[in-house]
């Protein structure tokens, strides 16, 4: 592969273009939501009363309230190689989350459930790529796009097992489909477009030991661990000719998803501030789908193990301040560092990023922001780098619901 890389975007309804995305799946969401997108994510080891917990459905039964969050997703990328450079500009809806406890005692929640839609993976890339093929003189020049992704539909429900020990299990159906199109620029061989369905079911099992009321000042301590099971997804691939617009061939397979285990721990006190930390696993070496097995020497051969670490942290001055919306304001701030499956060349792609945020109240509800600075890849060692901003918006309602009247 040579390094001259040529990209083109379309922006509207969909995040940035990215050449990573062209690997796997494209590029996988976080489940955090825009209030713990500040933190970096913390949220697998954090109860919170006053927000959906989506990273570890053990943890939602500390939702006391009826809550609805929906948000959405900004953001702008520069991505550069040795010899050009481009800036792309995208967004679009984020998450859609509603979340209720379902059984309670006088004393804490027992059972809690939640229901969302958000997306899963996003491919959007276009590059040209100039190579060599063996056996033949000169170079072939190829143009390369990719559009499409996949989708999340599913419904958490965490149970209180012990006074400080719950259990959860999220149940996703995931579906969607992804494109990838290689254009001949220098041949007369007709441009292939590869079109895979997919969808299928997967689940994570979500575990959560959280001690309050440690100490004089009232600390929590709490432990979280969320391990996602390997699944298999139904996948539909119809290989189509620009030249006749009808599929050469079709193929029906699975996609093979690998299990992934993220843990964290995390300390807060009385609502007033939290810190934590979480580290996520995924081995994406047993990753498979029907592409991969009819071209077992593509990009999806050299996937390899990935992982995130975050250290994130937030802090409320005075939650019942009766003036002053700064004082009741929630600020956050985190980093992260992770390492993507991705090999391009051979080498390892990492990631570093900065993010804060901060919520304002509005009674019961607020308006969650969060934003995140960082760097992906390199230009010597990967051939593109990408330096991105992006901003999430939320909104957050809560209420109080199946509550009998005592007085008619």
């Amino acid at each position: 592969m040579v390094g001259l890389i040529v990209f083109t975007s379309q922006a509207w309804g969909q995040v940035a273009s990215s050449p990573f995305s062209q690997y796997a799946l494209g590029e996988t969401y976080s489940n955090s939501l825009a209030n713990t997108q500040g933190s970096a994510g913390l949220g697998v080891s954090l109860p919170q009363s006053w927000y959906i917990n989506n990273q570890n459905p053990a943890l939602l039964v500390y939702n006391t309230f009826a809550s609805f969050q929906g948000g959405l997703l900004a953001e702008s990328t520069k991505i550069s190689s040795s010899s050009a450079s481009e800036k792309f500009k995208g967004g679009n809806m984020n998450y859609l989350v509603v979340a209720f406890p379902v059984k309670h005692n006088k004393f804490r929640n027992i059972w809690g459930t939640s229901l969302g839609l958000m997306p899963y993976s996003s491919s959007k890339y276009s590059f040209t790529n100039t190579r060599t093929i063996e056996g033949k003189s000169g170079t072939t020049v190829e143009n390369n796009t990719g559009t499409g992704g996949l989708t999340q539909l599913y419904w958490s429900n965490g149970v209180r097992i012990l006074p400080d020990f719950s259990l959860g299990l999220k149940t996703s159906y995931i579906f969607g489909s992804i494109d990838h199109t290689t254009e001949f620029v220098t041949t007369q061989a007709p441009s292939i477009e590869k079109k895979a369905f997919m969808k299928g079911f997967k689940f994570d099992v979500g575990a959560s030991y959280s001690k309050d009321s440690i100490g004089a000042k009232n600390y929590r301590v709490s432990v979280g661990a969320v391990y996602g099971i390997s699944t298999n997804l139904r996948t539909f691939l119809s290989n189509i000719s620009s030249s006749t617009g009808a599929a050469i061939d079709s193929t029906d397979g699975h996609t093979h998803l690998p299990s992934h285990i993220t843990g964290g721990v995390s300390i807060s006190r009385d609502g007033k501030w939290a810190i934590g930390t979480e580290y996520t696993y995924q081995d994406w070496t047993s990753f498979s789908t029907v592409s991969l097995q009819q071209n077992p020497t593509s990009l999806d051969s050299h996937l390899s193990k990935s992982w995130r670490f975050s250290f994130g942290g937030e802090f409320t001055p005075d939650v019942e301040a009766a003036e002053g919306i700064f004082k009741r304001m929630t600020y956050r701030l985190g980093v992260t560092t992770e390492q993507y499956p991705y090999r391009p060349l051979g080498n390892k792609v990492n990631d570093v990023g900065v993010n804060f945020g901060f919520s304002i109240p509005t009674g019961r509800s607020s308006i969650d922001l969060g934003f995140k600075v960082g760097k992906r890849g390199s230009k010597t060692e990967t051939v593109i780098q990408e330096n991105y901003f992006k901003v999430y918006l939320g909104v957050t309602f809560n209420d109080i619901w199946f509550i009998k009247r005592k007085f008619d």
